[in-house]
């Protein structure tokens, strides 16, 4: 999601219960609902996301346990499980977990010492890899002790039905304090009731929501129309034109990228690797600023110099790099929560060797992709695709995901200190679900340092510490930029 502004957390005592919206909407969209269904036919296709919190010590367990049973009562969404609807008639309905555990939920271990991040990230991954059960909400959360330099790290999944990367930042805020120290005055609610919905309950939820949607439908169809009519009357040349625009976007987003995978890349399976990397924020800033860019153009072309690197090392040539980056469609109104994210697919210029020209291709591509009318087509097809059977729209979407070898994602993160339960959050490492994709690489900006979680895919990259170290090289070379300037102006 490029160029996301700073996420600013509210203050607990801050926190305004009129305005935190998850629980608004109780039935999954239907991009929602095709997420959560194809991954039971296809586990390639599981969506978990994962934050990863570095902590400058232990947190109090204690307070650790509070704080999530205090965002429990603020955000229902945590005590709640989804529930398929009779003879799988409608999308799954979201209802209150009569058996709400929070010890299921949140957990705690020690590693055996000495231990270190990485060591902690493995186990990261052994819980990103871990199927949800489905009769519970879609969460997990775990806090790691035990690493050697008295560090900690604490580690949260999400489905991606809950929400998209912007949300999770959201949700990760309410356990996020501006101050070590409790805070006891701040504003509670009494948790959901539970509720025990059956599958016949949710479809006749599901037949009375599209009964009240039905109206507002018809509205806005019988709206769009007369509009689309008063136009081709008034103004014939004007309407064909609009439409012919709207074919030719539709034809340049939904075609695969001009580029074939990688042959290094081309196997997928279910193994997963976390590996982190990071750059201050003005640096990598400065570095796109040199060369014409944005600090995601620059992050995107570091990314692609790694790819260009590892095949190198491994004797491959390499061109361009068919890839997917999500696009931010959350407006200021929107509720928390839920996902509002639309995705381009383009074919990186991994072979460019300058990595201050590598910078403007991105940035020439990029910005004419955002500007495309059919941007947001799958969101808009997602009401027939969900009525596909499952399997066909699993096949469907795994083949178009396993034509990318990099999905990048951009997140805006948090400008300010925080902490959770006492212990100051050093780093958050994000690492974005890689359904079908080869390398999935997540940016957060956490108090001016870029935290870069990349997920591999074990089939497809091989020799993960080998890639790593390219994608540092990568990141250096795009780097150096900045320091080039800087001593070109001084």
């Amino acid at each position: 999601m490029a160029d996301g502004q700073p996420f600013i957390p509210p203050s607990a005592v801050d926190v305004d219960l009129s305005a935190v919206g998850w629980a608004q909407n109780r039935t999954m969209s239907d991009f929602e609902t095709g997420m959560w269904r194809m991954e039971e036919v296809r586990p390639e296709l599981r969506t978990p996301i994962v934050a990863v919190d570095v902590l400058d010590r232990a947190p109090d367990w204690d307070r650790l346990v509070r704080a999530h049973e205090w965002a429990s009562h603020i955000v229902p969404r945590i005590r709640m499980r989804a529930v398929e609807p009779a003879f799988g008639l409608g999308n799954p309905v979201w209802s209150v977990d009569p058996e709400f555990d929070l010890d299921y939920h949140l957990r705690r271990v020690r590693l055996p010492e000495p231990a270190d991040l990485d060591h902690a990230l493995r186990i990261c991954r052994h819980l990103a890899t871990e199927p949800f059960d489905k009769a519970r909400p879609p969460w997990m959360a775990m806090l790691i002790e035990g690493l050697g330099d008295g560090r900690a790290v604490y580690v949260v999944k999400t489905h991606h039905s809950i929400t998209d990367g912007m949300g999770g930042i959201q949700m990760m805020a309410l356990l996020h304090s501006r101050r070590p120290e409790p805070t006891p005055d701040k504003p509670d609610r009494a948790p959901a009731p539970p509720e025990h919905l059956s599958d016949l309950s949710a479809l006749g939820l599901e037949v009375l929501t599209e009964v009240r949607r039905a109206p507002s439908r018809i509205a806005d169809l019988v709206s769009g129309s007369a509009r689309a009519a008063i136009t081709a009357v008034t103004r014939p040349f004007d309407a064909a034109g609009e439409v012919l625009d709207y074919a030719n976007s539709l034809r340049r987003v939904i075609q695969p990228p001009p580029a074939t995978g990688s042959p290094l890349l081309r196997n997928r399976g279910l193994g997963r690797w976390f590996g982190v990397l990071e750059v201050e924020l003005p640096v990598l800033k400065g570095a796109g600023h040199a060369a014409g860019g944005s600090v995601n153009d620059a992050y995107i072309a570091a990314l692609l110099g790694g790819f260009r690197r590892y095949h190198e090392e491994l004797g491959e040539a390499v061109g361009k790099i068919p890839m997917g980056m999500p696009i931010n469609m959350r407006a200021a109104s929107d509720p928390s929560g839920g996902n509002r994210i639309a995705a381009v697919r383009f074919a990186g210029p991994a072979a460019e060797p300058d990595p201050a020209l590598r910078i403007r291709k991105v940035r020439a591509i990029v910005l004419a992709l955002r500007e495309e009318p059919a941007l947001d087509i799958v969101e808009a097809a997602s009401p027939l695709l969900v009525r596909l059977p499952t399997r066909l729209l699993a096949e469907w979407y795994l083949s178009q995901s396993k034509g990318l070898d990099l999905q990048a994602s951009n997140v805006a993160g948090v400008p300010v200190p925080v902490y959770l339960a006492g212990a100051r959050i050093e780093r958050m490492f994000p690492f974005g679900p890689a359904p079908g994709c080869a390398v999935m690489a997540t940016m957060v900006s956490h108090v001016g340092t870029c935290c870069i979680g990349v997920n591999l895919d074990t089939a497809a990259v091989t020799e993960p510490a080998l890639f790593m170290q390219c994608l540092q090289e990568g990141l250096d070379e795009v780097v150096a930029l900045a320091g080039a300037a800087k001593g070109a102006e001084g």
